[in-house]
């Protein structure tokens, strides 16, 4: 989807939280071109920022999903509380607790939620990490909204480790919140923006793990209190975050592991939408997934590619294989340097949280999240042992179909773990989504082993038979009959959610 046809097909049907706060990524030389472009009229106000970040040893604030800053700006203090919640990607609606203190020795009294939440951390919390920026902001009039647009250009510091910092944020202060996206999209028409999903906090957290290669799925958290419509909600953003995570590790360093895992995040996405598709039913969803199918076909030559190298010994075959990924991997830049799909990520955030789809099918969406969760996992699971009967005898086409269908149930029982979180529900959840793994292994060895041959003809590898005997030198047999065991053992394996 191209951002023109976005603007127009795309509306507000519902009122976002106040103070919605949309988060942009760039780099230094496309902030400058941004201040040139005449976007932001008049003079900006600056400001030079430090911000101190506190936490105890064990980092008791990040487990509890709470940042805890002091921000000085030129003779001012300011001590502010958030509270993380779901991982986001572009918005961010957070609570946020503020006051004036005197110097660099954080407050800590029942004002705040660190009381109610951790007890007293008393001489405990320490400096973790500093964040120094230089700030720039104007006030925007778009379509009758009035945006605050911060320029944020600095760095992070953790000890001896350092993050350079370039970021937007585009804060509502009035009017209907379908501006931000449009101011947005002018923004990246002038340059090239990204959808933000780190908060400088958690910059700063990074700098205290390890380099990250990859990033796997993380919980989605869902509540009891949920509806479908918001469990929805948070799993999309959850999936986004996981794909804008991988895409800027590929973008820095092009680790297969990083697209592997931003390709599982757009398996995860569109699996979503399949699984709500009951709630989805306003002519915009289906054009979404049409892009996201888009997306995954343009990165799925390059990680056919890394799998096949996986597997293959030190020689010629190897050597042909090398050269091929880096012509998928100048296509995937491409891909991920494009106008659409810094588009698409736009569109997803705003139709997801504010989309047509939200004043439809009301029976549906207002659901319990933990009743509509029940009745998806009964229906995929139905599916998946329906296509799995008889597994040995199936044509390739019948497997590849159960394959799919197993990986939208990992998918589903992932996303709704949370939902179902009494004792002996953990339990079953564990064991199911054991057996599930174990058939999917055994399925995705059957399909690469299908599918390879076509992949070496295509890039021009004559004897693929000879290389496919070389990449897979187990028994085709030996795999079905382990499919079919572990398709059976799945069917035996108690289901969490009953």
């Amino acid at each position: 989807m191209n951002s023109k046809k976005a603007a127009g097909r795309i509306s507000s049907a519902v009122t976002m939280p106040d103070e919605v706060e949309l988060k942009l990524a760039l780099n230094p030389q496309n902030a400058d071109v941004l201040e040139s472009a005449g976007l932001m009229a008049g003079t900006p106000r600056k400001t030079r920022q430090r911000s101190i970040y506190f936490d105890t040893s064990d980092h008791r604030l990040l487990q509890a999903g709470l940042s805890l800053r002091i921000r000085r700006s030129g003779r001012k203090r300011v001590q502010t509380i958030k509270a993380g919640g779901a991982p986001a990607a572009g918005l961010f609606a957070r609570p946020e607790w503020e006051r004036a203190v005197a110097d660099d020795t954080p407050v800590i009294d029942d004002t705040t939620p660190i009381p109610a939440l951790l007890g007293d951390l008393g001489p405990g919390l320490a400096p973790v990490f500093t964040v120094n920026v230089e700030r720039r902001a104007w006030d925007i009039n778009e379509g009758g909204a009035v945006i605050e647009l911060v320029l944020d250009r600095g760095e992070v510091m953790a000890g001896d480790r350092r993050s350079p910092l370039c970021e937007a944020e585009l804060e509502l202060k009035s009017g209907d919140p379908v501006a931000l996206f449009a101011l947005a999209r002018k923004l990246d028409a002038a340059a090239p923006v990204r959808l933000g999903i780190l908060t400088k906090a958690e910059r700063g957290y990074a700098l205290l793990a390890p380099i990250a290669t990859a990033f796997k799925a993380e919980p989605v958290l869902l509540n009891h209190d949920m509806t479908a419509a918001q469990a929805f909600q948070h799993i999309v953003r959850a999936c986004l975050r996981q794909f804008r995570l991988n895409e800027d590790l590929f973008l820095a360093g092009r680790t297969p592991e990083a697209l592997h895992q931003a390709r599982v995040a757009l398996r995860r996405l569109r699996s979503a939408f399949s699984i709500f598709k009951a709630l989805l039913d306003d002519g915009v969803g289906a054009g979404l997934c049409d892009d996201l199918r888009w997306l995954a076909t343009e990165l799925g030559e390059a990680r056919s590619i890394d799998a096949l190298l996986e597997r293959a010994p030190p020689g010629a075959l190897r050597d042909h294989l090398e050269t091929a990924r880096q012509t998928a991997y100048a296509r995937v830049d491409a891909t991920l340097a494009s106008p659409r799909l810094r588009g698409l990520m736009l569109d997803l955030t705003q139709w997801t949280m504010s989309g047509a789809w939200l004043a439809a099918a009301a029976d549906t969406r207002d659901q319990p999240a933990r009743a509509f969760a029940g009745a998806a996992l009964d229906r995929l699971r139905r599916k998946v042992k329906k296509h799995g009967r008889n597994l040995a005898k199936a044509d390739d086409a019948a497997r590849h179909e159960l394959r799919k269908e197993a990986k939208k149930l990992r998918y589903a029982a992932e996303f709704f773990t949370a939902l179902f979180d009494r004792k002996r529900e953990r339990r079953r959840d564990r064991h199911f989504i054991a057996a599930l793994e174990d058939l999917q292994d055994e399925l995705g060895m059957l399909n690469d082993m299908v599918t390879a041959p076509a992949v070496l003809t295509g890039l021009g590898i004559g004897d693929a038979s000879g290389a496919v005997a070389v990449l897979f030198p187990g028994s085709k047999r030996k795999l079905l009959d382990a499919a079919g065991d572990a398709h059976e053992a799945l069917i035996d394996t108690a289901r969490f959610w009953r």
